[in-house]
């Protein structure tokens, strides 16, 4: 099965004959609480009375899609590694490329998009074993989480930790090779450009010039790491950060991109603006989230999230990923 690379990021209209830029208007209605996809209608009209039907399901148009957040785990993760000016991240960071990837199988779980297979049978498995299966085919209108999406939906069913090999290239199997995702980092990148978060330099790197993204929009980055900080030394409760957001699931995701962050050894940078002490407290606060959020059900101390009826096999998709993440080397 060979990789759709060649998508491209899809701009949807904010009204009749509006062709502006759409990933613009999605970021700005995403920030408002607004709907990203520019209502539920499924046609648009024109002043000459003519209608352009369109496949609800090439964009989302549930409810729940009207508070999706500006970012997604990937682009939060990308951005605490990525050096400010200089607009690229560590060469010698061999770890948040296979992270990213199980990025995406976090963000398409807490947008209800794939589930735990629904077999009383999974649970002999460990956690990261155990298959999983797309419950919604609805696009994201996110280039690289629907581009997974569709990869999911039209093959055999796999486990959590199978996914995240594949996905990373990570295979022996040549049959298996055409499910890796290319170019995740640089793509990424290109999605915040869009966004207005980052712009696109040229640098020249000795014998060759290489495409750098340095930060244009610091506060966007700023509010990530403060985001981090206040969750690794407050003792804000789960419930309390969730009522404060429009976003479903806000602290799981956020201890979600803080666990991911640390995979990919890319916390460091956003902790930098702690003294040594508070440090110490940070990454000792991690490794108990990690420890917390990486089993199913969640049992631990700290894992006190409400989990909504019928949403428990989208949510296990979250803590089978962070169980692979407690096996990485970074850990």
């Amino acid at each position: 099965m060979s990789s759709t690379s060649g998508l491209s990021r899809r701009r949807p209209a904010n009204g009749a004959g509006d062709s502006g830029d759409g990933a613009a208007g999605s970021a700005n209605s995403s920030s408002s609480g607004g709907d990203p996809y520019g209502g539920t209608n499924h046609s648009r009209t024109n002043s000459e009375d003519r209608k352009i039907a369109f496949d609800p399901n090439e964009i989302g148009q549930d409810d729940e899609d009207k508070y999706a957040p500006k970012l997604t785990l990937m682009e939060e993760v990308l951005l605490l590694g990525l050096k400010d000016k200089q607009g690229y991240l560590s060469f010698w960071n061999d770890n948040i490329s296979y992270t990213l990837r199980g990025c995406i199988l976090m963000e398409l779980a807490l947008r209800d998009r794939i589930a735990m297979v629904k077999d009383p049978n999974r649970r002999r498995f460990p956690l990261a074993d155990r298959y999983i299966e797309v419950i919604s085919e609805r696009l994201t209108g996110e280039v690289l989480l629907d581009e997974a999406l569709k990869m999911m939906r039209s093959s055999e069913k796999m486990s959590v930790a199978n996914w995240i090999d594949l996905m990373s290239g990570e295979t022996w199997n040549v049959m298996k090779i055409g499910y890796q995702l290319k170019q995740v980092r640089e793509r990424l990148a290109k999605g915040l450009v869009d966004k207005g978060i980052l712009r696109t330099e040229k640098r020249n790197f000795l014998l060759f010039d290489m495409a750098t993204h340095p930060v244009s929009d610091g506060t966007v980055k700023d509010e990530i790491i403060r985001r981090v900080c206040t969750t690794l030394v407050s003792r804000a409760s789960p419930s309390a950060v969730d009522a404060q957001s429009q976003v479903p699931y806000a602290y799981l995701r956020t201890v979600a991109m803080i666990c991911a962050a640390y995979a990919a050894n890319v916390l460091e940078n956003a902790l930098m603006v702690l003294g040594h002490e508070a440090r110490e407290k940070a990454y000792t606060k991690v490794d108990e989230l990690l420890g917390d959020y990486s089993v199913w059900p969640l049992t631990g101390t700290g894992a006190k999230v409400d989990v909504p009826q019928g949403k428990d096999v989208s949510l296990e998709v979250v803590a089978a990923v962070l169980n692979v993440y407690t096996k990485m080397d970074s850990i």
